[in-house]
Parts: C-alpha cells; structure tokens; sequence
C-alpha cells in the first residue's frame, strides 16, 4: 500500500525562497499537493514540460463562477470556520477577479478581442517615446535627491503605472492609491484587508468608468466604454474587472521584473560587465531575467474538469492546480544551469508570461518597459550597487507576484 502524502503548506518560507521549495517538489515528480495560505488545497506543477502542457490544456478551466463554487465545496468539506473567514463569500473581490484571466473560450476569446489592438508591439513601440522620456525624469529626480534610494519605490514602479494610467486614462492626481490596493489585493492578506481594498477599487473604478462615459478622451479606457468596431461593448459587470486587470496586470509584472532584473544583474558583476560592455546583449537580457526570476510565482487558479494525469499522479475532477512559473523555468530538463544568470543564454522557450490563450496581452509592453529602464538605469549610474547585505533582502508575501518589497541601492 502506497504512504499517504501530506499536502505541502505553502507558508512564508516559500513566498521567501520559492526556488528551494520547487526543488524539494521536483524531486518527488511534477506535481505536489499543497495547502495555500487561507486554506486551498491544490496542487503546484513544477515541471517544465508538464507546466507548458497544462497551460494550455483545455482540460483545465478558469471559470471564475466555477472556481467559487469549488471553494465553497472546499469549505464544507473541511467544516473549517477559519477557511470561511478566508475563503468565503467576498463581494468586492469577487466583482473584480470575473475578467478573461479568469474566464474560458468562447468568453475569454471576445473579451481579448477588444483589447489585443491596443498592446500589439505595433501598438506598444509607439508608446516609446512617452516611455522614455517618463524614465529620463524619474532618474533625474533619483540623480538629484541622491542618498541611497529604494529603486522600487522611486524608479521602478512610478514607470509603468505612469504608463498603464495614461493608457487607460487615470487623472495624475488619482494614482497614488493604486499601489497600496495592488500590494493588498495580490499578497497573501487575510480576506477583512483584501475585502476593503476591492471594495475601495470597485468604487473608484464604476465612478471612473462613469466620467469617461460622459466625457471620452483619447485613451484605452474611453474605447472599451464605446462600442467596439463590429459591434460588440463591454457590459457594466465585464468593464470593472477589465479595467482591474489592465491597471494592477500592467504595472505589477513591469514592477517586479525590473526590481529582479536589477538585482541579479548586481548579485552577478561579471554579467554586469558583460552587459555594459555590450548594450546590444539587452534584449536578451530581458528574456534572461524572465526566465531567472520572473515577475510572476504561481499562475493564476485553474481546476481539472476531469481527470488529468501529470507524472505518476492523477488529479481527479474538480481540484485546482496551480502552475509554477518561477519552478518551470529552472527546471534543468529544458534549462542548462538553470540557476545561472547568463546573458548569452539562446532566448526563448521560458514561461514567465505563461503559454497559450492567457498568454500574458501586456507582454510586449513589459518587456519594452524594462528595457527602456535597465537600459537608462545603467547608462546614468555606472556605479550603480546594492545597498546592505543580498541576504537581508525580503520578498513580498504573495504566492501570485514574485517581487522584492524594496530594494535599497547606492548610485555611485
């Protein structure tokens, strides 16, 4: 008779090192069973070809009404009050997460429609002028105030929600918020905190949604309130969500990736070197500090709508799995060294946007962002180093977003 595995708890040691964890798990075969932090039991795939193949394997729903009755089911079962605390009913939260990540063909197929337009790299490059000169102040702003600045908080997250919000078309004077609501919204929170952020949000956003209703501008928001070209529009309860994932979506990933990629550029002086001496190496670069140490942990919530076998294990109908990004892409059956930085790595084949129809929209526009910044970033500041120890370094308690909560440096 085969021992009974216990499932995994997903604490802050693995929000900390998820590298470590993922290691341990792939190990013991592709899939490991898991209790995330408010109480879902799931399963994580780590495994580099089992991961690429579920992403994209119908097989796999992310109903978002679906996955709410599962939790629900979750919860009888249990007869745990502490999980209904965190799992349970949440109006606010609920009416923001009912968006085409979180939706299946032929839905999610008409909601990308009407806004794929406005992120295709034809589309993004035109932004580059504005992208570029929104950097060049923020490092002017850094260069001035001197001292030993959190790169974060000055440099890598007024960009791309600068950009994201004069996409969408957000006053300047209504951003501030933003970044205390993503931080709540993304992390590992009990549900009271997660509850009032999306409520706050909700409110915020059907009154911003009104304005543009009444008074269209030139911006992304305005068109998705108007009817499409062939016809179609977004309903009231679609355009709440639509916004929510283009808002927290398209500055979250940018955010993190830049912060990652500064860091292993400096936890690495020789790739450093290399990258200063070469500038054309850039590009790849980017796609490097993906694959490293993406801006995403685990992928979005997906549950079987039956069977499915991964490895040795097969998942019954109606569980969730959860996609491990971060553990796919260092896996060394696909990756050689996966856990080295190298530059002159041949690009390609990582999964950090993830794969198939809920491949990440804003992908091209990220990685625009972060070249844009790396790029400048070293050209002003050739001494550019960590402040403090590597070591003393936190990352954010998210199981969703993989990021540093701040990242201290020295610019000369």
């Amino acid at each position: 008779m085969a021992a009974v595995v216990e499932p995994v708890r997903l604490d802050n040691a693995f929000m900390q090192d998820p590298h470590a964890m993922a290691e341990i798990f792939r190990r013991e075969g592709p899939a490991r069973q898991v209790v995330m932090p408010r109480g879902l039991r799931g399963w994580v795939i780590t495994g580099y070809h089992e991961a690429r193949a579920l992403l994209a394997d119908q097989r796999l729903s992310k109903d978002s009404a679906r996955i709410s009755e599962l939790f629900q089911t979750q919860i009888e079962d249990k007869g745990d009050r502490a999980d209904t605390e965190h799992v349970g009913a949440r109006p606010f939260a609920s009416a923001l997460t009912a968006h085409m990540l979180n939706s299946d063909p032929p839905e999610h197929t008409r909601l990308r429609k009407l806004v794929n337009k406005a992120f295709t790299p034809k589309s993004v490059d035109r932004l580059r002028p504005r992208i570029e000169q929104i950097t060049e102040e923020l490092l002017d702003r850094m260069e001035a105030q001197g001292g030993e600045p959190d790169l974060l908080e000055a440099f890598a997250f007024p960009l791309p929600i600068t950009v994201i919000c004069e996409l969408l078309g957000v006053p300047e004077a209504e951003r501030a918020e933003f970044r205390d609501w993503s931080n709540t919204l993304v992390s590992a929170d009990p549900a009271a905190p997660i509850e009032k952020a999306a409520g706050e949000l909700v409110v915020y956003l059907r009154d911003l949604i009104e304005r543009k209703r009444a008074e269209p501008g030139p911006d992304l928001l305005s068109d998705l309130v108007q009817v499409s070209e062939d016809g179609d529009r977004l309903g009231e309860h679609e355009l709440v969500p639509m916004v929510f994932l283009l808002l927290i979506a398209g500055h979250e990933t940018t955010v993190n990736l830049i912060g990652n990629g500064v860091l292993a550029l400096l936890r690495n002086p020789d790739q450093l070197a290399a990258l200063r001496a070469d500038p054309s190496l850039l590009p790849g670069a980017v796609e490097e500090f993906l694959r490293l140490d993406g801006p995403v942990n685990l992928a979005t919530l997906r549950f079987t709508t039956e069977p499915v076998r991964v490895g040795d294990v097969e998942i019954g109908e109606g569980e969730f799995v959860l996609i491990s990004l971060l553990a796919a892409n260092r896996d060394g059956e696909r990756f050689e060294e996966p856990a080295k930085l190298d530059l002159k790595r041949p690009t390609g084949g990582h999964l950090a946007f993830g794969h198939g129809i809920h491949y990440c929209v804003g992908a091209p526009l990220a990685r625009l962002e972060a070249e844009i910044a790396i790029g400048r970033l070293l050209e002003r500041f050739d001494g550019l180093a960590l402040a403090g120890e590597p070591s003393e370094l936190r990352w954010r308690a998210s199981t969703l977003m993989h990021g540093l909560e701040v990242l201290p440096v020295r610019l000369s």
